[in-house]
């Protein structure tokens, strides 16, 4: 049996184009992008074409965008300085957030004494606007962080609407965007979000390469010292072939996005249609989720849940416990505590998630392997 991947909101296999044009800045352009000479300037001439791509893919402008290692980074850095340098004294966010978000709140208020209020969640897994727009009249300066597209769950936030209510109360907004950039339109342009968190390997490209979108007018402090890269706000010689393998990986996912999409929507509403006919007493956690992320509540009985997650594993196919029990863990998943009642948080849940390499016939072996635990 062929291995099996459906865990793409965890991480994404590289198109083999991006491999390829990787390789070749690896091979050729090894220069250092500070220096001056024509090593150094052909490699920053690399990471400058990239990021005029990606600023070109989103309508922002290119000096808007810090490449960084990772979107974790990113939130932490734009977080910090929020607090440190621009004043903020209250965070509005969410307790179904990543926890990139969240232990970076934690340790903001356990350092700072800013103040942390989380917003409530529709029985949907859905922001509570209402809520938010109650929060907001705190009478501090505040930062909103809120993610786009959940990653546990899918659930998706209408971030045009909640910029404008961050603007009608002056309040800045971070918004994690791991699960949507590449995956759907953004106009930043037409977004009023301040500050903006991506990762390469969420959209076929490589691992240990982010950037963060941060908008003009808004002043940053480094979060690291060295070096004056990145316009003098990350310390450390950049990785130019994965800035390059980034760019070439967004470029391809919004050039073929449309027909892409409509397959991994058709895939997920497959699946979610033979796990109904295979089994009763099956849930979907979240509404009007994500086209690419499925969340399932299985009716399976204690013995049969312990032996999920190893009987899958050694088929060859690989899903998320997005769950009660997460791997590895036994305390109960943070996003799904929010939603789920008592009883329900007692059963396996598993996410899958699709991405356009995945085809039914695997569907059918996915669920075929259930059927058989």
């Amino acid at each position: 049996m062929n291995n099996i991947y459906l865990d793409s909101a965890a991480t994404t296999c590289i198109r083999p184009e991006v491999v390829t044009e990787m390789v070749r800045v690896l091979s050729n352009d090894f220069g250092n992008p500070s220096s001056t000479h024509s090593f150094g300037r052909t490699a920053k001439n690399d990471m400058e074409t990239s990021r005029k791509t990606i600023a070109k893919l989103l309508h922002c402008t290119a000096q808007e965008l810090i490449f960084m290692g990772s979107a974790t980074e990113g939130t932490n850095w734009i977080l910090r300085n929020a607090v440190q340098n621009m004043g903020v004294g209250c965070i509005i966010t969410s307790k179904m957030e990543h926890h990139a978000t969240l232990y970076t709140v934690k340790q903001l208020e356990k350092e700072f004494g800013v103040e942390v209020l989380y917003v409530k969640h529709l029985p949907t897994g859905a922001v509570d606007m209402s809520d938010c727009v109650q929060l907001l009249m705190n009478g501090k300066k505040t930062l909103v962080s809120l993610m786009h597209v959940n990653n546990e769950i899918g659930t998706v936030l209408d971030v045009e609407k909640m910029s404008r209510l961050c603007k009608q109360h002056e309040a800045l907004f971070h918004c994690d965007t791991v699960q949507s950039v590449g995956k759907t339109e953004l106009n930043l342009e037409e977004l009023q979000v301040d500050f903006m968190v991506a990762s390469a390997h969420k959209f076929h490209g490589p691992k240990g390469i982010g950037f963060a979108f941060v908008r003009i007018g808004l002043v940053m402090r480094p979060m690291l010292y060295g070096g004056e890269q990145e316009k003098g706000l990350r310390a450390g010689t950049e990785g130019v072939h994965q800035v390059v393998g980034m760019a070439k990986a967004l470029e391809l996912s919004y050039l073929h996005l449309t027909e892409e999409r409509e397959y991994i929507a058709s895939l997920k509403a497959y699946c979610a249609e033979q796990l109904f006919a295979t089994f009763e007493g099956i849930k979907i956690n979240g509404s009007d989720t994500f086209y690419n992320i499925l969340n399932i509540l299985l009716p399976f009985s204690e013995q049969k849940t312990a032996m999920m997650l190893f009987t899958l594993d050694m088929k060859g196919i690989a899903v998320s416990r997005g769950s009660a029990c997460q791997s590895g863990s036994m305390k109960p998943s943070h996003v799904l505590a929010e939603i789920l009642s008592a009883d329900d948080l007692l059963k396996p849940t598993i996410r899958v998630s699709f991405s356009h390499y995945n085809t039914k016939e695997e569907v059918d072996t996915f669920i075929s392997v259930l059927k058989e635990i």
